[in-house]
């Protein structure tokens, strides 16, 4: 039976952590396994080898794909499936759902911290044209940094938000599962999630993909898979729509499963702080259904009551249905649901790196497709009120665009049909390839929680 008892936050932080191995005993390891395979390399060659140990917390260069790109060495480990050690390495400016466990034949050479994928210079010298002199303007930086990945550094950020960045990547800088089995997916991992030790340090985790039950042995897992009689989330389902489902699962109706769900969910997010705390919270569970039963394909939670008019706490999309249009269907649910509460709402921050994008995406097409279709003059206001989008998302949204101006102390929308039919033929405007079909939504708000009123 799997043990799903909760830790304390010093216990889980700790928990993050392993020893690295001393010379010695990283020495002795690898002499013992070379005696074991019948190795008949000298004395020699033993030492040299030896000497090719790896030092936590030095920069070294580390092959990805046809790249050799410069790293940080945060942690060592011997991989009893792989039967050899690997190193966990981030690479530098990259963002840390790209951190991996790499084997020993991908390291390189070591570097002096200060220069850039080991070589002189760094991103200043990438971000300058330096045969023509020319400096990319803040956008073209910021496009460069969204398209490579690269994270803000400290320096970036005001000075509360560097410290709780500093702290939360000191709980979970090591990530030591490396992949997931669910379902019919072998998933590589982004991020460090909080399992119980003896889950939580295993390279490989096998989780059910109806009850979310996780295990560590493959023998372990068959035998739940022909035991288990779940074939959906619990709760209600609450929408229909062909092969589209969403389930409402109430945090403190079914505590194992919605903790389960966060726990799999910080495997891909990096700034999740609930796992266990589920009673506050509401789970919209989307699945794809077929005749073997609900497949899980994302969720987002929502606060029972929130002070902050939040209509999302927490969103995502598994990463084998990602790039397929359910990340805005979920998007639209939400929005769905704070119509029918007569609300407006917004997501929890921060986003996500890939959550801005989805969101922002989703903004500029109802926008555009409201403003291209209504006759007459429309304000913030009316938007707000047409959407439940809140007027500073909606704001933010059109400035992106360069389709709103502050006049006599307000924002006033300025377009012409010439205007949105260029924005909707452009790259910027994706239309959703998959939408929300209200009438065959099955719910009504239960409760009226104290919301902030439309503006």
């Amino acid at each position: 039976m799997v043990n799903h008892a909760t830790s304390d936050h010093s216990k889980m932080a700790s928990a993050t952590r392993r020893k690295s191995e001393n010379g010695a005993d990283l020495a002795e390891k690898i002499r013992s396994a070379l005696t074991d395979s019948k190795s008949q390399l000298t004395e020699k060659q033993l030492q040299e080898l030896e000497h090719q140990k790896l030092e936590i917390g030095e920069h070294y260069l580390v092959k990805r794909g046809d790249n050799w790109l410069g790293a940080e060495l945060l942690d060592s480990r011997y991989n009893e499936l792989a039967q050899q050690y690997e190193h966990y390495v981030h690479y530098t400016n990259l963002n840390r759902r790209l951190d991996e466990w790499v084997a020993r034949d991908r390291v390189g050479h070591q570097f002096e911290n200060g220069s850039e994928n080991g070589q002189p210079g760094g991103m200043a010298d990438l971000l300058n044209d330096q045969n023509g002199g020319r400096k990319i303007t803040r956008n073209q930086k910021r496009k460069h940094d969204e398209i490579n990945h690269v994270q803000k550094t400290y320096a970036e950020m005001d000075p509360t938000t560097a410290a709780l960045e500093k702290e939360h990547e000191a709980i979970t800088k090591v990530k030591y599962i490396n992949k997931i089995h669910m379902g019919n997916y072998e998933v590589d991992t982004w991020y460090f999630s909080p399992y119980p030790d003896e889950y939580g340090k295993v390279p490989f985790l096998y989780i059910c993909q109806y009850c979310l039950k996780y295990m560590r042995l493959e023998k372990t897992y068959r035998y739940h898979l022909s035991e288990c009689t779940r074939r959906q989330p619990p709760g209600e389902e609450i929408y229909r729509k062909g092969t589209q489902s969403v389930y409402e699962v109430d945090g403190s109706d079914h505590k194992i499963y919605c903790q389960n769900l966060c726990l799999l969910a910080k495997l891909f997010l990096d700034h999740k702080t609930l796992y266990f705390d589920v009673d506050p919270f509401l789970f919209y569970v989307l699945c794809e259904v077929d005749k073997q039963g609900s497949h899980l394909v994302g969720y987002f939670s929502k606060e029972k009551e929130s002070a902050d008019c939040n209509n999302v706490a927490c969103i995502l999309t598994l990463p084998p249905y990602q790039r397929k249009g359910y990340g805005k269907l979920i998007i639209a649910f939400s929005y769905e649901l704070s119509k029918r509460e007569g609300c407006v709402g917004s997501p929890e921050k921060p986003l996500s790196d890939l959550g801005k994008l989805s969101y922002r995406s989703y903004w500029t097409y109802v926008l555009l497709e409201i403003l291209r279709g209504y006759k007459g003059t429309l304000s913030i206001r009316d938007l707000s009120h047409m959407t439940s989008f809140t007027q500073q998302d909606i704001i933010s949204t059109l400035q992106s665009l360069n389709l709103v101006k502050y006049w006599k102390g307000q924002h006033v929308i300025c377009v012409t049909p010439k205007i949105i039919e260029e924005y909707i033929n452009s790259p910027k405007f994706k239309r959703p390839r998959l939408t929300i079909d209200p009438s065959c939504v099955r719910w009504s708000p239960t409760t009226k929680a104290p919301q902030q009123k439309k503006k």
